[in-house]
């Protein structure tokens, strides 16, 4: 295993090699040490690989930066979990996107899968500040883990209230998971770890560049069932969260605030585009219940082997579940090219075995 990780993460120190290709380089040499051995024309045939980037790859893995890394790592208790490895959060697998590698500090458990994300605004009011520690509290005695990022303001008061109730708490981070931001969060930090986990696709000592937060954000709805907004401007960066959730197929939540007020433009935009409107748990827990509910029982039904399907049907049909499944990633997932992943979908869907929603989105029929 030690061998594995330190390939995976060669490869993705090697310059221009960012999650997405190097998800297409696993697609075609099926290990990150194949990838090293595979010749230049064989790499170049990847899309979006050019020569500079073959060339980098052709080098081998550079092992004092390698171990540069790991080592910084072990020094604060961290570890790597690769997109193969049956750690790796199955929600977040489903995105378009997926981060290859994830650094983690904490420990991540099965029942993280029923977790719903709370984001907003920096700068908060008493209301807000209230409101959110509240949710967060409620939630977390509900068995439900909270997801948040970390910033000031209304993510930290999420972590707080989730860990005040009891419950579990994921941090998402725009830095390396040995970089604590904003620096007043030192004890929360430490908690979030003793209570779940903290996360990060950047690198060790990674510095919190703005360039990093949309990137964030994108784990973040990609770990959640929902996405409750409380406090956001019209240029917040929780509306990216939002419109992140939105192409994920995840809920979005949203709580008002006082009219007119700046905290509260973004909030009230969503919810006039069809958020659902927040006055407590209960308004979070009846759209996310039932789906979870659905999600269990499904996983106890007898697998897709013993309906009447062909094997390149089933392979299909076993990606999907009760959460959206973009079809790029079923794409990526198969191995299959994109028109066969089309023409399979169609007779899966001819045979009333799936449903097809907004955003060549996919799940099965429950």
């Amino acid at each position: 295993m030690a061998e594995e990780i330190f390939h995976w993460l060669a490869l993705s120190l090697v310059p221009g090699v960012g999650s997405t290709l190097l998800r297409r380089l696993l697609d075609r040499f099926n290990t990150p040490e194949a990838v090293f051995k595979a010749p230049e024309k064989e790499l170049l045939a990847i899309e979006g690989l050019g020569e500079k980037v073959a060339q980098e790859i052709r080098r081998g893995p550079q092992e004092k930066a390698v171990k540069k890394e790991l080592s910084r790592l072990r020094e604060v208790g961290g570890r790597l979990i690769t997109f193969k490895d049956e750690e790796y959060p199955r929600r977040l697998k489903d995105i378009y996107d997926p981060p290859a590698l994830l650094y983690i500090r904490g420990g991540l458990r099965r029942e993280d899968e029923l977790a719903v994300a709370i984001v907003g605004s920096r700068k908060t009011t008493p209301y807000g500040r209230w409101f959110t520690e509240k949710i967060g509290r409620d939630l977390a005695r509900n068995k439900v883990t909270i997801v948040s990022g970390m910033a000031r303001g209304i993510d930290s008061l999420a972590h707080w209230g989730a860990i005040s109730g009891g419950g579990r708490t994921i941090a998402v981070l725009g830095c390396g998971v040995d970089v604590i931001y904003p620096s007043e969060n030192r004890k929360l930090f430490a908690e979030i770890i003793d209570h779940g986990a903290v996360l990060s696709e950047f690198r060790m000592g990674s510095a919190p560049e703005g360039g990093h937060f949309p990137r964030r954000n994108r784990i973040i709805s990609g770990l959640s069932i929902g996405v409750v907004v409380v406090q956001a401007s019209e240029k917040s960066g929780s509306l990216i969260t939002a419109g992140y959730a939105l192409e994920q197929g995840r809920e979005v939540f949203a709580v008002p605030g006082n009219v007119g007020a700046e905290g509260s433009r973004g909030t009230h935009r969503l919810i006039k585009e069809g958020a659902k409107l927040v006055e407590s748990s209960d308004d979070i827990l009846e759209e996310i219940l039932p789906q979870w509910r659905r999600e269990q029982e499904a996983a106890e039904r007898p697998e897709a082997r013993k309906l009447d399907l062909a094997e390149e049907e089933r392979v299909l049909y076993e990606l999907l579940g009760e959460v959206p499944l973009h079809i790029d990633a079923m794409i990526r997932e198969s191995g299959f090219d994109p028109g066969k992943v089309s023409s399979l979908l169609l007779n899966l869907e001819l045979k009333g075995l799936i449903s097809q929603w907004p955003g060549k989105c996919f799940t099965k029929k429950l």
